[in-house]
């Protein structure tokens, strides 16, 4: 019952997602992509818990795997905002 619960959140969050998104606009893209990456942040936390509480080896591969995703999406994230923000400087700086 409880892997049927945690399934139907995961699929209404990619859907809630997928809506979400498509209906920003532009303008507005550059600020949401910066407030997502900072809670973005909260996900190495998840993974940090996950990697330090569990027992057994798996669970800890697992839970450094999480933090090594979690940790690039993050980063990249960051990145792609530097990079969208970097469109509206002015050519001489």
């Amino acid at each position: 019952m409880e892997l049927i619960l945690l399934v139907f959140v995961f699929v209404m969050a990619v859907f809630l997602g997928f809506e979400l998104i498509q209906k920003v606009p532009s303008q507005l893209h550059t600020p949401l992509m910066s407030g997502s990456n900072a809670i973005s942040g909260i996900t190495v936390v998840g993974a940090l818990l996950a990697a330090g509480i569990v027992e057994g080896s798996l669970g800890k591969w697992l839970g450094f795997a999480a933090l090594i995703l979690a940790t690039i999406n993050v980063v990249g994230g960051y990145m792609v905002t530097d990079r969208m923000l970097g469109m509206f400087r002015k050519k001489g700086k």
